[in-house]
């Protein structure tokens, strides 16, 4: 399984480790539970640390720890089974690609107009 992560996270070129955790969040992250999401956006989001996040919830460091980790596997196992973060990147670059190519403002105005969609 952790080939798999791996993988994902490959797949995605360009991003950062923390930007491609909050690619997946932004994603997938409906499908955790309310008890999950707010550890994870805690940790991930709000950079509060292990201890902080275990004492405010209640749950020992390790739980909280195991918790993150867990939600790390399901996020990037609902990547590799959907690739959708894979795509919205490569559709990104693509669009960015076309936009460097050209001159014409019209163009260049509706490519910046979809990556604002995006």
């Amino acid at each position: 399984m952790k080939s798999n992560e791996l993988a994902a996270q490959e797949a995605v070129v360009g991003l950062e480790k923390l930007e491609y955790k909050g690619m997946l969040y932004d994603f997938y992250g409906e499908l955790l539970t309310q008890h999950q999401k707010k550890i994870y956006e805690d940790a991930v989001f709000h950079d509060l640390s292990l201890s902080e996040i275990a004492d405010e919830q209640g749950i020992s460091r390790q739980g909280v720890h195991d918790l993150i980790k867990r939600c790390d596997k399901t996020l990037a196992d609902y990547e590799n089974k959907l690739h959708l973060v894979e795509k919205f990147a490569k559709i990104k670059r693509t669009i960015q690609q076309i936009n460097s190519l050209t001159d014409d403002a019209q163009i260049k105005q509706l490519s910046n107009e979809i990556i604002e969609e995006l």
